[in-house]
């Protein structure tokens, strides 16, 4: 199962539990008690999901791995092809 079909399972069963609780198809008593909770239900999920997403985003940051070095080598790559190009008689501008 690949991770949209996870979420929009995750969805189409989290809604349907909620419309079933706003609209009171099924009768329970706990449902009246936490109607206001249930209402904003929605919008504590969006807020939810949004702090996992930059929690994630930052710890991914955070770890991020510099690769000294693969940034050596593409640095001599990148000389190496300017002398070739120079060599070939191609005019190089620099910035």
């Amino acid at each position: 199962m690949t991770k949209l079909l996870e979420w929009l399972l995750f969805a189409t069963l989290f809604f349907s539990i909620w419309i079933t609780a706003i609209t009171e198809s099924i009768n329970l008593s706990f449902i009246i008690e936490l109607k206001r909770v249930i209402l904003l239900l929605p919008l504590i999920v969006v807020l939810l999901f949004g702090l996992y997403s930059a929690i994630i985003i930052l710890y991914r940051v955070f770890t991020f791995n510099n690769c000294e070095n693969a940034a050596v080598e593409l640095q001599e790559q990148i000389e190496e092809a300017k002398r070739d190009l120079q060599s070939k008689g191609v005019i190089l501008r620099s910035k």
